[in-house]
């Protein structure tokens, strides 16, 4: 017992040192972006552990914003696809074209080839557009032609989606959704935060231009560190209880949830939520995992993996409510 408690002492201090540059992050996109702290963390959390984010707001909220600043302050190449009904695979993955010169076919790589892909208004094209993207997501390889490329790291892939309009719009299929490590669901700022915006943009000096902080191999060398974030049996026998309770709600005494679910969270779910509540306790600076990291990002891992029943949605029961009822109801160790 003593020298694990050495060892966890020992890697308190390595991860305190390692996310040191999570501060300097934080401070250089609060210079452009007021407020929204949740969903930056969620893109940091998506940055570390090679996890897709799918953020899930209305317009005017700095999605976009967000993303993009995040991108430069790491010093990653940036690539914005807007998703329309006409857009074709080859848009996002490249293309080849015909070089009448050298009578040969030379390949055109798209804008997926990129640090940080941001698919603004995913459910805006068709279903053959999304898989081009979700395969690059989950193979991490393009094949153009007869030639296969791998996609340079990190590769990150954050996706909006717009929660008010569904005339012209194409839902991604959940066994898709799937392939997003979170689901992040954003609201409007405080009040007092709304204010300082207003102030911002009436004074166009106040945005200084996004300085480089953090290289892309300090984010390389973190998502190692993230891995080596200890994770007691306990805690993961918590993670897989939570994602059991999603399958089989009855052994858990949660029958009145069996009626409201057509499926519940994958093996991914359980990947994911180790994973990620491994990168909040990096982003807290600790070595370990606490119950209350798998309880903070529980909610943005599950809420895409939970399939409701016509009568859930019937009785205007949402994947946050069942999520509640599950916490409130598996033993936290």
């Amino acid at each position: 017992m003593m020298e694990q408690s050495v060892d966890i002492e020992a890697l308190n201090q390595q991860i305190f040192v390692d996310s040191a540059f999570v501060e300097k992050l934080n401070e250089e996109t609060g210079r452009t972006i007021v407020g929204q702290k949740y969903m930056l963390q969620r893109l940091l959390i998506g940055l570390l552990t090679k996890g897709h984010v799918l953020l899930e707001g209305l317009p005017g909220l700095a999605k976009t914003l967000a993303i993009k600043t995040l991108a430069q302050a790491t010093d990653a190449n940036f690539s914005r696809i807007q998703f329309t009904p006409d857009l074709l695979p080859a848009d996002i993955i490249g293309t080849m074209i015909y070089n009448p010169s050298k009578n040969e076919f030379t390949v055109r790589k798209g804008p997926v080839f990129a640090n940080f892909v941001l698919a603004d208004e995913i459910n805006r094209a068709p279903a053959k557009v999304q898989s081009a993207l979700l395969e690059a997501m989950q193979e991490r390889q393009v094949t153009i032609g007869t030639d296969t490329f791998k996609l340079e790291q990190p590769f990150l892939v954050l996706a909006t989606q717009n929660p008010i309009e569904q005339e012209g719009t194409y839902p991604l299929p959940e066994a898709q959704v799937d392939r997003f490590m979170l689901k992040v669901k954003i609201t409007y700022p405080e009040k007092e935060e709304e204010r300082e915006i207003i102030r911002r943009n009436l004074n166009d000096d106040s945005f200084g231009s996004v300085n480089k902080v953090v290289t892309l191999e300090e984010i390389m060398k973190a998502r190692k560190v993230v891995r080596k974030v200890y994770m007691d049996e306990k805690i993961e026998q918590y993670i897989l209880d939570i994602v059991f309770a999603t399958r089989n709600p009855e052994n858990y005494g949660l029958e009145k949830l069996k009626p409201l679910l057509n499926f519940g969270g994958s093996p991914r779910a359980s990947i994911n939520l180790a994973i990620a509540s491994k990168a909040m306790a990096f982003l807290g600076r600790r070595g370990y995992v606490t119950p209350e990291d798998v309880r903070n990002i529980c909610y943005d891992v599950l809420r895409h993996r939970l399939g409701l029943t016509y009568e859930a949605e019937a009785e205007n029961i949402t994947q946050e409510d069942i999520i509640k009822e599950i916490l409130n109801a598996v033993v936290v160790p």
